[in-house]
């Protein structure tokens, strides 16, 4: 309780303008929505952990869309809405009229007349994923301006081809917790290194939502990766930009094992070159198969030539006592357990793999967390409430 107590003090101190906003970026959001965001996260875990009720809507839907396969984010996005007091319903875009041709601001509307929350995952295809969100926001915007939605519901960005808010931000607060504040991982280094999978198109969202996001709090963030696998250019200045304001520090190398040199935390993890996501998204636009086999079997060839870039027992002895915390978004490429070889090998990853879990668990309350914020206008007044009586009706406005 006393930790609870705590958080909602901390969250009065912060200045947070979110309430009918989406959640499309990090880098969209100051850093005292962003320490909000991690504070309510906190709350709302202790109160679960505590086995107390979270629900602070007496109805409404939440909306997902996914266009990619997921596991954990999907899980994780129901377990939220869920816990709020909110329904889900999951838009099969094969079963909707979208087949038929229904535009995407038609059918933007058409799902929102009861909805409080869109979560849409997009991340396959380069510059398509965060426009898509950014279509679906402008016309619910249309939608409650014209008169035809009595509330607009908020779009929470799942993963797009850009960033994933959802994970980084959960990972954001798995480290607050492991080095026990956010003010204790200024000066921490971590390691953001591309690690070799047998497979192709990975989408660069990852890797970049975490350098987006880290280097906001003081950081030493070092990107690895082999040459060609280069990230999108405005978020590599982004991160550039966000270091020197936080007094962190960004730099790029090209070895695992510069990167690994006395880092506090690794985070090994594959993803498509950059050019290769814009000429994969040109040829499914096309329809080209034939183009898209080509690319595959050019790709995997490209990616076998860099085999040693696995996270293995030698490369962590590099790091601070050769104890740095191992980080996955999951699920890894483990080698000889779910390939032959991959990003990180069998031993190192099941050191870490207790952890790796108690990393996703924080998503559920970060998306949690960003529903509450865009939706609920007197959030802490909620808070309070919900801490004090167990089951308030959230009042918006």
């Amino acid at each position: 309780m006393e930790l609870v107590q705590g958080n909602l003090q901390a969250l009065e101190k912060l200045k947070v303008n979110t309430h009918n906003q989406d959640f499309l970026l990090t880098w969209e959001k100051s850093d005292d929505e962003i320490q909000a965001l991690l504070v309510i996260a906190e709350i709302l875990r202790e109160r679960h952990q505590q086995k107390k009720p979270l629900r602070m809507f007496e109805s409404g839907l939440a909306i997902s869309i996914f266009r990619d396969n997921s596991t954990r984010t999907r899980f994780s996005f129901a377990s939220a809405v869920n816990a709020l007091g909110l329904g889900l319903s999951e838009l099969d875009e094969v079963k909707s009229q979208i087949a038929h041709g229904e535009t995407v601001r038609e059918t933007a509307n058409m799902i929102s007349f009861l909805a409080e929350v869109i979560g849409i995952r997009d991340d396959m295809f380069l510059g398509e994923g965060n426009t898509y969100m950014r279509e679906v926001a402008g016309a619910v915007q249309e939608g409650f301006d014209q008169g035809v939605l009595h509330q607009r519901p908020a779009v929470i960005n799942l993963q797009c081809d850009i960033d994933h808010p959802t994970q980084s931000c959960a990972d954001l607060l798995h480290l607050k917790h492991h080095f026990g504040s956010l003010e204790a991982l200024r000066g921490k280094k971590i390691a953001m290194t591309w690690a070799y999978s047998p497979s192709y198109g990975k989408p660069l969202s990852v890797p970049q939502g975490i350098i987006g996001l880290l280097t906001r709090f003081g950081m030493e963030v070092t990107l690895a990766h082999p040459q060609g696998y280069e990230l999108i250019p405005e978020v590599i200045e982004i991160a550039r930009n966000n270091s020197r304001a936080s007094g962190g520090r960004f730099k790029i190398v090209d070895t695992m094992e510069q990167a690994f040199e006395d880092a506090d935390i690794v985070y090994p993890k594959s993803w498509a070159p950059y050019q290769v996501m814009e000429q994969r998204t040109s040829l499914l636009k096309k329809s080209d198969r034939e183009g898209l086999k080509a690319l595959e079997g050019a790709c995997l060839a490209n990616n076998a030539r860099f085999k040693n870039w696995e996270c293995d027992e030698a490369k962590m002895e590099r790091t601070v006592h050769g104890e740095a915390l191992y980080m996955h978004c999951l699920p890894a490429d483990i080698s000889g357990v779910s390939c032959q070889q991959g990003e990180v090998s069998r031993g190192v990853f099941e050191k870490y793999r207790l952890q790796t879990y108690r990393e996703a668990g924080y998503k559920p309350f970060i998306i949690a967390a960003m529903i509450v914020m865009t939706r609920i206008g007197n959030f802490r007044e909620e808070l309070n409430r919900l801490c004090r009586q167990g089951m308030p009706t959230a009042k918006r406005t």
